[in-house]
C-alpha cells in the first residue's frame, strides 16, 4: 500500500511541475505539452498535483475539461489511496 502512496506522490510532483512548464511555454509562446499528456500524468496518480498545478499557475482554468476534470480524478484518487490505506 506504501508503493501506491509513494507512486502518487511522485507523480503528483510530475504533474505540478508539468503545468508550470506548460504555463512557461504558454507564456514563450514556444511549443506547448500536449493536453493528452497532461491529462495522462493526471490519471496515472497525479490527480492531486495536475489540479494544484492548474490552480497555483493559472493554467488550462478556462477550459471546462481541465477545470472540472482534473478536481474530479484528484477526488476519486484521494479516495482510492484512503481506502488502500484502511485495508
Amino acid at each position: 500500500m506504501r508503493y501506491v502512496l509513494w507512486a502518487a506522490a511522485v507523480m503528483s510532483l510530475i504533474a505540478f511541475c508539468t503545468m508550470g512548464w506548460d504555463k512557461m511555454l504558454a507564456k514563450k509562446k514556444a511549443r506547448r505539452v500536449p493536453e493528452k499528456t497532461l491529462f495522462l500524468l493526471t490519471i496515472l496518480m497525479g490527480g492531486i498535483g495536475g489540479t494544484l498545478g492548474m490552480w497555483v499557475f493559472r493554467h488550462k482554468t478556462k477550459h471546462w475539461y481541465f477545470a472540472w476534470g482534473f478536481p474530479l480524478i484528484a477526488v476519486l484518487q484521494i479516495a482510492l489511496m484512503i481506502y488502500l490505506v484502511r485495508l
